[in-house]
């Protein structure tokens, strides 16, 4: 009979009170944790439709359809009133808050009326010499204020009309006021009466031109100050210029005081330049149009041309050089009016637009820059004797059958348009259709040019040449630390290269800008140098170790084989800049630089895509390589072991078994770089040049949206066309990087479903 040991086992009570109140503590922890994870990230994702809704809502009303009604007053609207004064208008015109309104009459009288109700404000009458009349009315310039009257005795009168502001008990009063900048004594210009007349001129220098269909008499005036007694003195020079040989119905000088421009009978257009050397010589005559010309005028800063025919057709034209150097009138769009027959045209005081009005009392209101119809509203049942356009563009006098109406215009941006944005469009002064993105200038008549393309163009050009340096370098490095490299030097190795991503991208920028790209210009063939001599250095170096003994090389402990090229591109980069002066002489005469400008073609500038690349790249290269080097160290160790088993050598394993493993992560890497690239900001603002052209040299700079919005922000009006166009381009910024992360984590999770059975 056998004895069998008893065993006791102890019972494991999982119900103490203690077990049960770490469980409920798990439990909270576990739920805790869940819903923290899930608010953060839900509160990602708010925060970032929120950015994408703020920027939609700046940006919608840059695309905001434009509007007409009848003005009102104290919420009551403005009905039409009967015309101020006697005789038919010649001029019609506001001031800038567009309170009060002008009207020059064929009778010599000026009205300066309320535009809300009609009230004469002032009246006076020309001083004229009796029995003079006025023969003919030119205006000089809407912004200015300035017109010019030909009188029947061959004279010829230059005004302004002046508006100063006073403020007695608190109140604000206009007071409107004639005034004579050539003084108030008639311009002797011919003999018979001024049927034709064109005046320009600024500060002390003028010249009108005057005449019949026949005969044209140019007037020089010289305005100087004595400095002894004050006065000024008047020089007046008078020519007669050479017969045109058509017949002019109206005249046009340019701000230039060189180019006359002649609308003749026929629908001829002739272009005179007063400057050639037998005096107003026609350089060319055109056919403009098959009918007559209605509309002859000069757009905001004189250079464009627009001009309206009989059947309805607006076009615009200026002066463009040819092959040969000569300047041609050149007819550069057209703008559709539907056919119908034009009763009124004016230009805007401040923009590149203009408004028309048909026989049918239709409002048409027009961007030159954007090339588009901004709106297209009937107003009347017929057509309207004069418009005119306040000087701010947010209202608009009609004329028509002895009544004036007021009218509220709402057209904010129409400067905007596809065309205008992101299409070749040809600006005055210009000799062909361009990108070109420049949003100020010196003067109030500048043309804005609002071209995305040669922003994006940069953006995308500044990514491209820091990925072409920074992604083979990342990836290869953290594919040699992760795999090949020793563990001990590895921990030395990726927190050095991950310190790097700490590092002020203003930094970079500055010595990028300041120290760089100055080196670069002086080193320049060393710096291509290096390119060659330190991989064949690598590679030489390499060679030459495989061939040592193996009692030598083993002494090195296995993955520590990367500290010996430290010397080795050390090395390299003294042997580049010592072999630099002998090759440049020996092939490029002695001055690379000079050599790829003037032999190649190809321009230099200091701060170039070339600084850009090195030093953005240096900056992208943490993230890459962080990224890369986790996504290649996590790859299961089992994996490698089985394929050396197997017999596959180091390099194959990594080929096709590590690195397909690990290419989603490796795939995310670099987008995440190409992101950073993309939206980086202070080293392209400081070592490109900031310069917004469109070149792939990559010895020029470029200027991206982000550094533009960084530089131009600050300066932008608040609910401006620019303002608003710079959210825009934070907008287009901001959907590039979302389309580009939603394509890439769409390929991450492809690649990784393909290579997740591993």
């Amino acid at each position: 009979m056998s004895n069998e040991a008893t065993v006791s086992v102890p019972e494991l009570d999982f119900n103490t009170p203690s077990a049960r109140r770490k469980r409920k503590m798990r439990a909270f922890k576990d739920k805790a944790a869940t819903l923290g994870i899930s608010i953060g990230g839900i509160s990602v994702i708010v925060a970032i439709l929120l950015i994408f809704f703020y920027l939609l809502y700046e940006v919608m009303p840059l695309f905001r359809s434009a509007a007409v009604e009848p003005w009102q007053q104290n919420g009551q609207v403005v009905s039409p009133y009967p015309l101020p004064g006697q005789g038919k208008t010649l001029y019609l015109a506001m001031e800038e808050q567009a309170e009060i309104g002008l009207r020059l009459t064929d009778a010599a009288e000026v009205i300066f009326f309320d535009t809300r109700s009609g009230d004469i404000v002032r009246q006076q009458s020309l001083d004229l010499p009796e029995g003079v009349s006025i023969s003919s009315f030119a205006l000089i310039s809407d912004a200015r204020r300035l017109f010019a009257l030909g009188l029947s005795n061959g004279n010829a009168l230059v005004l302004r009309h002046d508006y100063k502001a006073s403020y007695p008990d608190g109140v604000r009063v206009l007071s409107p006021e004639l005034v004579y900048p050539l003084g108030t004594d008639p311009i002797p210009m011919g003999d018979g009466p001024l049927e034709l007349l064109t005046v320009n001129g600024d500060g002390d220098n003028w010249r009108l031109i005057g005449g019949n269909a026949s005969s044209l008499t140019r007037t020089d005036i010289e305005l100087s100050e004595n400095f002894l007694s004050g006065e000024v003195e008047t020089s007046i020079e008078t020519t007669r210029l050479a017969q045109p040989n058509v017949k002019a119905t109206k005249l046009l000088l340019m701000p230039d005081r060189r180019w006359l421009l002649i609308a003749a009978q026929g629908g001829k257009l002739a272009v005179a330049d007063l400057q050639a050397p037998n005096d107003a010589s026609i350089t060319q005559i055109i056919n403009a149009t098959n009918g007559d010309i209605e509309a002859f005028e000069l757009l905001l800063g004189g250079n464009s041309l627009m001009l309206a025919d009989s059947k309805g057709r607006v076009s615009q034209w200026f002066l463009v050089r040819d092959e040969q150097g000569s300047w041609q009138l050149t007819p550069i769009r057209n703008f559709d009016t539907d056919g119908g027959t034009l009763s009124s045209f004016t230009t805007e005081h401040r923009r590149k637009g203009f408004a028309t009005l048909d026989s049918e009392g239709t409002l048409k209101l027009f961007n030159t820059t954007a090339q588009r119809t901004v709106l297209s509203e009937k107003l009347l049942d017929g057509p309207a004797n004069q418009i005119a356009y306040a000087p701010r563009s947010n209202a608009m006098l009609l004329e028509r059958n002895g009544n004036l109406s007021f009218w509220a215009i709402h057209n904010e941006h129409p400067d905007i348009s596809w065309t205008a944005l992101w299409d070749k469009v040809w600006y005055e002064g210009y000799e062909e259709p361009a990108y070109v993105w420049q949003s100020s200038a010196a003067n109030n008549d500048f043309e804005p040019k609002y071209s995305l393309m040669p922003l994006a163009f940069g953006t995308l050009k500044a990514a491209f040449y820091a990925m072409l340096l920074a992604t083979p370098l990342a990836i290869c490095g953290a594919i040699y630390t992760a795999y090949f490299m020793a563990p001990g030097l590895r921990r030395k190795v990726k927190p050095v290269i991950e310190l790097m991503e700490a590092l002020p991208t203003v930094i970079l920028g500055f010595l990028a800008g300041l120290w760089l790209a100055p080196f670069m210009e002086l080193n320049l063939a060393a710096v291509f140098l290096i390119l060659l001599v330190v991989p064949a250095s690598i590679l030489a170096f390499a060679f030459g170790w495989a061939q040592l003994p193996n009692r030598i090389r083993f002494l090195l402990p296995d993955g520590w084989d990367a500290a010996l090229l430290i010397p080795v591109v050390m090395l390299g980069t003294w042997l580049s800049f010592a072999l630099a002066s002998p090759v440049e002489n020996l092939l490029f005469g002695g001055d690379l630089r000079l050599w790829v400008s003037q032999t190649m073609g190809i321009s230099y500038d200091q701060r170039n895509a070339l600084v850009v690349g090195i030093a953005m790249g240096f900056a992208v290269i943490p993230t890459i390589f962080s990224i890369t080097e986790d996504a290649i160290f996590a790859v299961p160790k089992s994996l490698s072991y089985g394929s050396l088993a197997l017999g596959a050598t180091p390099w194959q394993t990594l080929v096709r078994v590590v690195m397909p493993t690990a290419s989603p992560g490796i795939f995310s890497a670099v987008m995440i770089g190409m992101g950073r690239a993309v939206g980086e900001t202070m080293i392209v603002l400081m070592a490109t040049g900031n310069t917004p052209i469109m070149d792939v040299n990559i010895f020029e700079g470029m200027r991206t949206l982000a550094a533009n919005i960084a530089v131009e922000m600050p300066e932008s009006e608040v609910g401006s066309t620019h303002f608003r166009i710079l959210f825009l381009a934070a907008f287009v910024l901001f959907m590039f990087t979302f389309m580009v992360n939603t394509l890439a984590e769409s390929i991450r999770q492809h690649l990784r479903q393909k290579y997740g059975s591993l």
